[in-house]
């Protein structure tokens, strides 16, 4: 049952994926069609085709490798500038890359397309077309975190408040903790104190209390010595009094290092921070800063995989991972028999909430061949033609994207490198969520 499980988690997960993708992709084609472009293809997937059917103009289809999609806009490069031949002889390696791939381009173009090709549209319109996908997907994700953030709450967004959610019986060795209290086992001073569940900690040795890291750091560092707790129960203030014990405990959350601090034997009360729209985008706002980092590091993390791969160090378990990490990941969690079919289902929708928004951000990365690449090109377009103007010159035209095809290949070549390594990480060396 539970490879059953395990496999049923990871088809969710492929599927929600390719379905994003095939929404990507319609956020590019649906709005070239508006615009009187030519459409002529539409795949899911890579490499061979396995099913397609011509509708219209335009061939709809799946391929065989399932890493990505893509729509056939015709007309994405223009001819060479002050000609209309499609390729231009010559001997240097890059300039001959830019001319063949102006002749592959043209061979798309039909009599009777020449008002339909791509780089003659308007510059807001082309900013329109190729922003349309990775928007799609970051409104998958807004839409998903919305629904789980409303609901279940946002697992990213832990509240932690002074209120006594659970008190400990006894004090137990922080590596044993979890254990059954034995009778050699001192009494916890919450305990002693008298700390029930639902108190709320108002004040710690005359120090008003306004949050629980506050608390945290007063408990700690008050040692053996005494403490009087003022709480909040039933609506009316009381005050409790014993000692604080002297305990092993991890540094910090990230520093397991053991350290004696003062512990006093409760659990603080926590909870997800829930929101609607407006919580929503904050908590988007946050992501988006934080995946600027993330991208920015991504080629030294994805090193670091590929040291994990060959054994010179572990794989980071808060490293990026492939399609193929994100299946394995969903499967692991589907299949955990312990875990509650709720938790189970948003962890899932914030995957793929998780890979939407990734893919919309990383997708608005201003290089060629990402959709960013031609909104860069677009807009640099606007202000030139704008600046002619200004300045009483010529219209310089549309901008020449074909030029920047040697940094469209390097771009590519890197992503292709990477995605390769990820992948061949996620098999050989895959992180796991559960021991």
């Amino acid at each position: 049952m539970t490879a059953l499980y395990y496999t049923l988690g990871v088809v969710i997960f492929i599927v929600a994926i390719l379905a994003s993708i095939g929404l990507h992709e319609l956020g590019h084609m649906i709005p070239a069609k508006k615009f009187g472009g030519k459409v002529t293809q539409y795949f899911i997937g890579f490499g061979p085709t396995v099913w397609s059917k011509r509708v219209g103009e335009t061939e709809y289809g799946v391929k065989g490798v399932p890493l990505g999609g893509y729509v056939k806009i015709v007309g994405m490069l223009p001819p060479q500038k002050g000609t209309d031949r499609l390729r231009e002889s010559s001997t240097g390696l890059f300039t001959q890359l830019i001319s063949d791939a102006r002749a592959a381009e043209a061979e798309h173009v039909q009599p009777g397309d020449e008002d339909r090709l791509f780089y003659k549209m308007s510059w807001w319109k082309k900013v329109v077309v190729m922003a349309g996908g990775p928007t799609v997907n970051i409104l998958i994700a807004f839409g998903i975190f919305l629904v789980v953030f409303g609901t279940y709450g946002n697992p990213g967004d832990v509240r932690i408040s002074p209120v006594v959610d659970h008190v400990e019986a006894c004090v137990v060795p922080a590596d044993e903790d979890g254990r059954v209290c034995t009778a050699s086992d001192p009494v916890s001073p919450a305990k002693l104190a008298g700390l029930q569940v639902g108190d709320r900690i108002t004040a710690f040795n005359g120090t008003e209390i306004t949050g629980w890291k506050q608390l945290q750091s007063l408990i700690r560092a008050n040692d053996d010595g005494a403490a009087k707790i003022t709480v909040l129960r039933d609506g009316a203030e009381q005050v409790l009094t014993t000692n604080t014990t002297v305990a092993l405990r991890p540094t910090s959350e990230t520093d397991d290092t053991k350290i004696q601090v003062g512990f006093l034997g409760f659990t603080p009360h926590a909870a997800l921070g829930t929101g609607g729209p407006l919580y929503t985008v904050e908590q988007m706002g946050t992501m988006t800063k934080q995946t600027v980092v993330a991208l920015g590091s991504l080629p030294v993390k994805v090193f670091g995989v590929a040291k994990a791969i060959v054994g010179a160090e572990p794989r980071d378990p808060q490293g990026p991972v492939s399609i193929v990490g994100g299946g394995r990941l969903a499967g692991e969690t589907v299949s955990q028999a312990a875990f509650p079919l709720a938790d189970k289902a948003v962890f899932l929708l914030m995957l793929i909430a998780g890979f939407n928004f990734f893919i919309g951000m990383f997708n608005f990365i201003p290089l060629l061949p990402l959709d960013g690449g031609h909104i860069a090109g677009a807009l640099w377009e606007a202000a030139r033609r704008a600046f002619a103007r200004l300045r009483g010159r010529p219209d310089p035209g549309y901008v020449d994207v074909a030029k920047l095809l040697p940094i469209a290949y390097v771009v590519a070549s890197a992503l292709l490198v990477m995605g390769v390594v990820l992948i061949v990480g996620d098999l050989v060396v895959p992180v796991h969520l559960y021991s």
